[in-house]
């Protein structure tokens, strides 16, 4: 008898979806000295999960829940078991708890599969991808997006008499879900989700939790992929738990009936949320309806922090002498997700477009764009660029983006033994363009004399020609400090006040 081959899967952390009914008429008949102590206890208990302080790392968010099912859901994320039980016992300590009742959990843990990578888990392939190999581990250890509406439900694979999932082989099981994942494309940076497996934990195989600022959004995601076989032929469903979420300080509010958010205030959603193989929603066994997908991908970005520290603190104060905006941590006064691809630049414009379209979606966008070689050209790479006013946002992007075909690297991560910078926003005056380029090409030839220098590249936005960036990369971070300390380097300065709309900016790339 021929044995299927079952994905191999990577766990992550535990998730508990606490679902708690409020006895009402308990509450409403109490004290209000016994009141105020449940209040005060529990936005000190829902605070201090929310921040983590219980763990070393981890999630938590709080949540209204919509009809009768529940009342309060708060959702875990932990390393490990013994974290869940401490805060499901540490609740259970609170004033709060009296007036509660369990009204539904689910326990289940984040998972890639191998529809994902087959790579990440051959003991003698290296997952080279560092955009991939990041959106594995944002998989397993995902965020909680600020979204207004959660969407929960359980789903099992059928293993009916005629349709079972589990009798078909590895390469169509594999079929259904690419061809299933393609459908999420069209929902990316509106819908998010953390598809965690509970075989063997609880009722069903998989807890698919959804997170959207508009809850249509996500009913219509499940409705379109309703009629894809992946669902129609293979998916059998639980029952369904809305909810919305608010800050634990609002707990009091959320008792007394009051509106949450209140009037006047703005929604909570902030970010994009990016979530899934192959540009949409990543399904596979581990994702089960949904895939191998979570919440937002916590790529680092090209940053002024980093590791270095104190050091560029200094490094953009003599910047800053100078008249050269040197950035916030992350680049910029925005957050910076820069990355290379190797694709077809008209290939990867028409995904890219796709993206900045579903991007444009949230307020903190600042823009999304394609770069090409100018001059340099750093082997033929084409560079996307996405600019967020917010860390959460371009994190959640960078793991979005990091699955656009034949991504290379991400700028900040790659060449341990190297140290990158990057000019960014030089944006020309259109009559000035030749001499730009024409600067940057006499640049080149004094840098190409530098000690310690690698490489400078120019790269021109597809859709605007005066838009440009410069990419270097150095043997070390030194290197590049002499550099911006040089005389020639306040030359192009100078230069840049004629030629450029704005004065120049520069972000640097540890």
């Amino acid at each position: 008898m021929e044995r299927r081959q079952p994905p191999q899967t990577e766990e992550g952390w535990y998730v508990l979806h606490d679902f708690r009914s409020i006895d009402w008429d308990a509450w409403r008949d109490a004290p209000e000295r016994r009141r105020s102590q449940a209040i005060e206890e529990g936005v000190e208990y829902l605070s201090a999960a929310e921040s983590v302080a219980d763990a070393e790392e981890g999630e938590s968010a709080t949540f209204a829940v919509l009809g009768h099912k529940a009342d309060l859901l708060v959702l875990h994320l932990r390393p490990t078991l013994a974290d869940l039980d401490a805060l499901e016992r540490r609740f259970e300590g609170t004033a709060l708890a009296e007036f509660t009742e369990r009204a539904d959990s689910y326990l289940s843990v984040t998972e890639v599969s191998g529809y994902m990578s087959q790579d990440y888990f051959d003991e003698d392939a290296e997952v080279e991808d560092t955009g991939m190999a990041r959106y594995i581990e944002t998989r397993l250890k995902p965020e909680i997006p600020d979204s207004e509406f959660l969407s929960f439900y359980p789903m099992d694979k059928r293993r009916g008499s005629e349709d079972n999932w589990y009798d078909l082989p590895f390469d169509e099981r594999a079929e259904h879900l690419s061809s299933h994942g393609d459908i999420g494309k069209d929902y990316a940076g509106r819908v998010t989700q953390i598809i965690s497996g509970s075989i063997g934990l609880d009722d069903f195989e998989w807890g698919v939790t959804l997170f959207g600022d508009d809850p249509t959004d996500v009913k219509e995601l499940l409705y379109e992929m309703r009629f894809d076989p992946s669902s129609s032929r293979f998916a059998e469903f639980g029952r369904f738990l809305s909810a919305r979420r608010f800050p634990p300080e609002d707990l009091g509010a959320f008792l007394a009936g009051e509106r949450i958010p209140r009037e006047g205030e703005e929604s909570r959603g902030e970010h994009p949320h990016a979530s899934s193989e192959s540009g949409g929603h990543h399904h596979g066994d581990s994702g089960g309806h949904h895939g191998d997908s979570s919440s937002s991908g916590r790529g680092d970005h090209g940053s002024s922090g980093g590791p270095h520290g104190d050091d560029d603190e200094d490094l953009r104060s003599e910047l800053e002498d100078m008249g050269v905006y040197a950035g916030q941590p992350h680049g910029e006064d925005v957050h910076a997700v820069v990355l290379y691809s190797a694709a077809d630049a008209e290939e990867l414009f028409e995904e890219v477009d796709g993206l900045r379209g579903n991007f444009d979606h949230y307020d903190t966008h600042v823009k999304t764009a394609v770069y090409e070689p100018e001059v340099g050209g750093d082997d033929g790479e084409t560079a996307v660029v996405s600019l967020w006013e917010t860390e959460r946002a371009a994190s959640t992007a960078a793991g979005f983006l990091a699955d656009l075909p034949d991504v290379v690297r991400q700028a900040g991560d790659d060449e341990g033994d190297s140290w990158g910078t990057m000019g960014m926003f030089y944006s020309v005056k259109p009559e000035h363009r030749g001499d730009f380029v024409g600067t940057f090409e006499e640049a080149g030839e004094l840098l190409a004399e530098m000690d310690g220098h690698r490489k400078t590249d120019l790269l021109v936005n597809r859709e605007d020609e005066n838009d440009m960036f410069i990419a270097s990369r150095w043997d070390s971070r030194e290197d590049a400090m002499q550099f911006f300390r040089s005389d020639a380097f306040s030359e192009a300065v100078e230069f840049g006040r004629d030629v450029l709309t704005d004065r120049p900016r520069h972000v640097f790339l540890a």
